[in-house]
């Protein structure tokens, strides 16, 4: 078995903030993530696959057609928008990180399988140190 890596950056705004609470429970739990106005951030998104290398190509998986996956379906959707208005897939819920790797877990993985390999981890950083990862459990 062995692992690939591609790495994706994007910036995008979001809120932390949970509408069945008052403003001062959101405020108290989320701190400067519940700005009214949003804030932004600078995410590195790293997506580990993993699998046998092919005799033909010596490859896991061709790293362009990761990349393009990544960009298509996760980056070109997610990049210089809000992610609690503008993004389809992020409709409804809590826009936290651990939300967004789980659901950037869940377009990827299908598109990775049918190309013979294995999603093996999301990592999502926020922050240079803050930072969560992903493995489909």
């Amino acid at each position: 078995m062995i692992y690939i890596q591609r790495k994706e950056r994007f910036s995008a705004a979001h809120q932390l903030y949970n509408p069945n609470w008052s403003e001062e429970k959101n405020d108290e739990v989320f701190g400067k993530c519940a700005n009214r106005n949003f804030h932004g951030h600078n995410f590195t998104l790293t997506v580990t696959v993993k699998g046998e290398i092919h005799p033909d190509t010596g490859f896991v998986m061709n790293l362009t057609d990761l990349k393009e996956l990544i960009r298509t379906h996760v980056i070109d959707r997610l990049d210089h928008k809000n992610l609690n208005l503008d993004v389809d897939f992020l409709r409804g819920k809590m826009c936290s990180t651990e939300i967004i790797a789980i659901e950037i877990w869940k377009i990827l993985q299908p598109l990775i399988a049918e190309r013979g390999a294995t999603l093996h981890c999301v990592r999502l950083d926020e922050t240079e140190n803050n930072s969560v990862e992903y493995y489909g459990e």
